[in-house]
């Protein structure tokens, strides 16, 4: 079945870029839509992104836009997350997930896979 994997986390300052990407194996990814979520200790889990299967629509948390980009390469099976002006607030554990369907977008329990998460820190 299909797996996700997250990775470009890490610690940076605040107004400082990241960019994350969400690798598939076990499936094609070009198959599922791809959303990705936070969560911050001590809060709920929120959703960030949602690009749909094609790449043509793309959706965004009203507090990361104009500043967080989701696109993918479906020839990497690979979704990427660019995070630019990074705030203290931004601080969460992200993971991506995959739904079959392709119409989830930030709607957590419509997601069938997930990955492990990674962590994002934003301090000075």
């Amino acid at each position: 079945q299909l797996q996700l994997m997250e990775s470009g986390g890490g610690l940076v300052q605040p107004g400082g870029s990241l960019r994350l990407s969400c690798a598939a194996s076990g499936a094609t990814l070009e198959d599922y839509g791809v959303g990705w979520f936070r969560q911050a200790p001590g809060k709920e889990r929120e959703g960030v992104s949602w690009i749909s299967r094609s790449g043509t629509s793309t959706h965004y948390k009203d507090s990361v836009k104009g500043r967080f980009t989701n696109s993918r390469d479906n020839a990497k099976n690979t979704v990427y997350l660019q995070m630019n002006n990074l705030k203290p607030e931004d601080t969460a554990r992200y993971s991506c997930a995959a739904d079959e369907l392709g119409i989830a977008q930030l709607y957590a329990g419509e997601y069938d896979y997930w990955g492990q998460g990674i962590q994002v820190t934003v301090s000075s």
